[in-house]
C-alpha cells in the first residue's frame, strides 16, 4: 500500500511538473518528465518529445502563446506501468481572421490528458501523452470586438477542437485530424490501447503513436 501511494503521488507531481515547466518556459527541468523515446501528440504537433520541446520554444520566440489548467486526476498503475487521465484545460491566445478582420481572441479546450508512464531505473516518466479533446469555445479578449468566423472553415474541423483548430491554423500550424475526443472510434481505440499498455503490450504504444 505504501509503495502504491507513493507510486501515485509521484505520478502526479510528475503530471504537474508538465504544466507547470513547460507553461513557464523552463525546458531544461521539462525535459526531465519525459523517458528518451517518449511522444507527444497534438493538434499542431506528433512526435518525439525532445522535438516538442524545440518546436514549443520556436513557438514562444515568435509569440505564441499556449497556457495549461489542471484538475483532477485518475491514476491506473499494474506494476512499473501505468495510465493517468488528468483534466485539464488548454488556453490559447492569438489573432483571428474573421469576416471583419483579425480580432485577438482567447480560446479554450476543455479535456482531459491521456498518459502512458513507466517506471524506468526507478523513475517515473512519460512514454506517450495524448490529449483528449471533449469541447471548446472563442471569445473575444475585447468585449466590445464583433468576432464573425468562416463557418464553412469551422465546419471542417471535428467538433472537440474545432476553434482551437481554427485558430491555430491561421497562425501556421498543420493541424491533425481524427484526435480523440469524448466519444467516438478514436478515444475507444485509445482506451483499448491503455489497456493492452497496462498489460505489458508494447505495440499499443506504437499504434497510439500512429
Amino acid at each position: 500500500m505504501h509503495d502504491d501511494l507513493m507510486d501515485r503521488l509521484a505520478i502526479r507531481e510528475l503530471i504537474e511538473n508538465w504544466a507547470i515547466w513547460r507553461d513557464a518556459g523552463d525546458w531544461e527541468r521539462f525535459r526531465t518528465v519525459w523517458h528518451d523515446d517518449g511522444v507527444m501528440m497534438a493538434t499542431w504537433f506528433q512526435g518525439p518529445a525532445e522535438e516538442f520541446i524545440r518546436v514549443t520554444r520556436e513557438g514562444w520566440a515568435r509569440g505564441v502563446s499556449i497556457l495549461h489548467f489542471l484538475g483532477g486526476s485518475s491514476v491506473e498503475l499494474r506494476g512499473a506501468r501505468a495510465i493517468a487521465q488528468t483534466k485539464m484545460t488548454i488556453s490559447q491566445r492569438g489573432e483571428v481572421l474573421g469576416d471583419r478582420g483579425k480580432v485577438l481572441c482567447d480560446v479554450v479546450c476543455t479535456g482531459r490528458f491521456y498518459d502512458f508512464l513507466e517506471k524506468r531505473n526507478d523513475r517515473w516518466g512519460m512514454v506517450l501523452r495524448q490529449p483528449i479533446y471533449e469541447k471548446d469555445r472563442v471569445d473575444a479578449v475585447d468585449p466590445a470586438a464583433t468576432l464573425e468566423l468562416d463557418q464553412a472553415v469551422l465546419a471542417k474541423f471535428p467538433a472537440g477542437y474545432r476553434h482551437l483548430a481554427y485558430i491555430q491554423t491561421q497562425i501556421g500550424y498543420t493541424v491533425k485530424r481524427g484526435m480523440p475526443q469524448l466519444q467516438g472510434p478514436e478515444v475507444e481505440g485509445l482506451y483499448a490501447r491503455g489497456r493492452t499498455w497496462l498489460a505489458g503490450d508494447d505495440a499499443s504504444v506504437e499504434a497510439a503513436k500512429a
